[in-house]
């Protein structure tokens, strides 16, 4: 079994180096997959599915460590025919270990939130060898990860040499977690921080959550914010419409820790005033 050496000392901030599939004017012209696949490293791959298969588009995060690899959120769509997610991780899995081989390998599917388009594909890895599926509910995901008793702790998730940090941020769903990856930087916010509509289920568990990620961010270095959607346009302010199944000119889908720093900004601007509030990079919906 190699050794595989992952980043300890402070991770690159560099760009993702990628143009996102955004769907199609016309769906009988897609001819984009329907999963896309970005290795940001060997050891860290973003997936994307298709907005011709679920408009919703929702990014997954697919993170190898030495021991087992962890798959975050399984996407917006249940069918293999439709959106084959289980073909594709096992694809990607083979390769991985063709170049690190192992006796054993263990895949665990977590989750940033329970919401449908963030947990419809679960089931297609429901018979899947050496895999572990925590359901999403807030009592199995936050007990699983170590989380339900203190749900203030920062928690960590070992991979093999590759130990994530968990910290639970309700306020969008009741059992979001938000994962720290120290390898490469990422702040993996799901629905809670995305260049998009921020709907805010619980007001002041959602103030306490960005308070955590703006203190957690002092401490840490962090290359990339990163959520599950795209929802804004490249014109500040401006988000695509609902059920939108075609995003030409998106916005970047990394943010950066200032970001967390601006949405509490607005939280403060916002007090108790209902309704849609734009910023240049989310519209909060309070």
């Amino acid at each position: 079994m190699d050794k595989i050496t992952f980043n300890t000392g402070v991770p690159a901030t560099r760009p993702l180096d990628v143009r996102w599939i955004h769907g199609s004017a016309s769906a009988k012209h897609n001819t984009d997959p329907d999963i896309q696949v970005y290795s940001y490293d060997e050891h860290t791959l973003i997936l994307r599915q298709n907005m011709a298969v679920n408009y919703e588009a929702p990014f997954l995060y697919l993170l190898f460590g030495a021991d087992r690899a962890v798959l975050i959120d399984t996407g917006a769509t249940a069918s293999a025919e439709y959106f084959p997610l289980r073909a594709t991780v096992d694809a990607l899995v083979e390769q991985w270990l063709a170049t690190h081989p192992r006796a054993a390998y263990q895949l665990v599917v977590l989750h940033s939130h329970g919401h449908g388009d963030h947990t419809a594909g679960d089931g297609q890895f429901a018979d899947r060898p050496d895999t572990v599926v925590v359901p999403a509910d807030r009592e199995s995901a936050w007990g699983y990860l170590g989380l339900a008793e203190d749900p203030s702790r920062i928690v960590p998730f070992d991979l093999g040499g590759r130990a994530l940090e968990c910290i639970a941020t309700p306020g969008h769903h009741r059992a979001a977690v938000t994962y720290y990856d120290p390898h490469t930087g990422f702040l993996l916010t799901g629905d809670t921080v995305y260049p998009g509509r921020l709907y805010v289920e619980d007001w002041e568990a959602f103030t306490r959550s960005i308070d955590r990620l703006v203190s957690f961010t002092e401490t840490r270095p962090v290359s990339h914010v990163l959520g599950c959607h795209i929802e804004m346009t490249t014109t500040p302010g401006d988000d695509y419409p609902i059920l939108m199944t075609y995003q030409p000119e998106e916005h970047v889908l990394e943010l950066t820790a200032d970001h967390l720093r601006q949405i509490r900004a607005a939280i403060e601007e916002i007090g108790d005033k209902p309704g849609q509030h734009p910023y240049p990079d989310f519209v909060i919906y309070r």
